[in-house]
């Protein structure tokens, strides 16, 4: 949707945008196969993930075939700055993937760290998707900069949504208390770690490191992030990105396509699931 509604932004839609949705669809399900391995994660939107299915060495091998078929895609057809583009996205999330992972061991993790990690993690994604579609029909390197900016901040604002998730007690497709389960430091966690006094801290982190499986203590980190403000920061910071993304939008002229894209921003952060 973000690759078609960018491209229609500027004019009719072309092949290149149906190749561009394409690959950036055969790229996101590549990472989101190979993220289930990572993560450990027995779900995906609800249903069995592939390596809860067939192991990791399947599910490695299938992300890593539908990466190749959305690479053959572009070059086939000579789409080299689209490829050039998903590309990039595909070297940043990987980065944050990696960057992630050295922060967690060491439970040591900024809010600027943690802002580098999901822009270079999600946002990439939304961005890169945002930059092929309007690329795809205007050819023009400062509408394809601007598009691709709205994109990582959209980007950021969904990765914020998805952790808030994680101390909610909805059907949303995976569990609840699953980042911190895995030792991830998300908004929410980062600020409270960052405001409430030296002993609360301590035995925060100690329970993050030591004992952070037992739905009690993870009841208990999801309260003390309550009690200390986190969720409403965080929520606040999402808005403040989601606006941020729509005043760049609103620099194009009004029609029904940018309202499309507006209403897709802010379902990003509406959504339930």
């Amino acid at each position: 949707m973000f690759v078609f509604l960018s491209a229609k932004l500027f004019g009719p839609v072309t092949e290149n945008t149906h190749r561009a949705a394409a690959l950036v669809e055969l790229l996101h399900t590549a990472t989101l196969v190979h993220d289930d391995v990572v993560d450990e994660s027995m779900e995906r939107r609800g249903f069995f993930s592939i390596n809860a299915l067939w192991k990791n060495k399947v599910a490695v091998l299938v992300g890593d075939y539908l990466l190749s078929k959305g690479l053959l895609l572009s070059l086939k057809n000579n789409d080299f700055n689209t490829l050039k583009i998903l590309s990039e996205a595909v070297e940043k999330m990987s980065e944050g993937e990696l960057l992630q992972i050295e922060k967690t061991r060491k439970l040591n993790l900024s809010e600027e760290v943690y802002f580098e990690i999901i822009t270079n993690k999600t946002a990439s994604l939304l961005s890169s998707a945002c930059a092929a579609g309007t690329w795809s029909t205007t050819m023009d390197d400062a509408k394809t900069e601007q598009m691709r900016l709205f994109g990582e901040k959209a980007g950021i604002a969904f990765q914020i949504k998805d952790d808030l998730f994680d101390y909610g007690s909805a059907s949303i497709g995976k569990p609840t208390g699953n980042d911190i389960k895995e030792k991830k430091l998300t908004l929410p966690l980062i600020y409270t770690l960052n405001n409430v006094d030296q002993s609360k801290k301590k035995e925060l982190i100690y329970l993050l490191k030591n004992d952070n499986r037992q739905k009690k203590n993870i009841q208990y980190i999801i309260e003390e992030v309550v009690k200390a403000g986190g969720i409403d920061y965080a929520e606040k910071t999402m808005f403040r990105y989601r606006d941020e993304a729509i005043s760049l939008l609103h620099q194009f002229p009004k029609n029904d396509i940018r309202d499309g894209l507006e209403s897709l921003v802010r379902y990003t952060t509406d959504r339930k699931y």
